[in-house]
């Protein structure tokens, strides 16, 4: 499983802690704290540039309008190629999950965005007939933009019994 940036970036400031630590309980040399210096500062910069890379976290009436051209089967599907993960697999995915939104009557709003370094998540009502329940969706920063994650839609299109490349693996 791919580790998420947040983590990644946990895991390097706490190898950064660790060196300090073992810096200062192993020597008195004046030249191990010249490395702890070294190795915190590009652990931040690590950091830093990882989230320079990342596109702006939108709000969730931001994600919401998006997430609605997405499932909109009137935005053309070359438009909707770059709002979903996998797409280049499957150039009909974007399209295929419209349509199931647009024959099963579903509606889907989102409420709320969650900021989780590489990945956002968004809380959204969701419903499909008489029934109404919150739903994660997850999306994921890719070229610098946020997609709908492919696992997401990959289980939207297996509730419909429609199968696409891009959901096989």
């Amino acid at each position: 499983m791919k580790l998420r940036k947040t983590g990644r970036i946990a895991i390097a400031g706490l190898a950064a802690v660790a060196a300090l630590t073992l810096t200062a309980c192993g020597s008195d040399d004046s030249d191990s704290d010249s490395k702890a210096a070294s190795t915190t500062s590009a652990s931040v910069a690590a950091s830093e540039e990882a989230s320079a890379d990342l596109p702006p976290v939108p709000s969730a009436a931001d994600l919401n309008t998006q997430l609605q051209r997405a499932l909109d089967p009137s935005v053309p599907n070359e438009e909707k190629l770059q709002m979903v993960q996998g797409a280049e697999a499957d150039p009909e995915l974007p399209a295929k999950l419209a349509q199931f939104y647009t024959d099963s009557g579903a509606t889907i709003e989102v409420t709320e965005v969650s900021d989780f370094a590489d990945t956002l998540n968004a809380k959204a009502n969701f419903k499909l007939g008489d029934t109404q329940n919150v739903v994660d969706v997850p999306f994921v920063a890719e070229d610098g933009v946020w997609k709908v994650e492919k696992t997401w839609t990959c289980n939207m299109l297996a509730q419909a019994q429609v199968q696409s490349p891009a959901c096989v693996a």
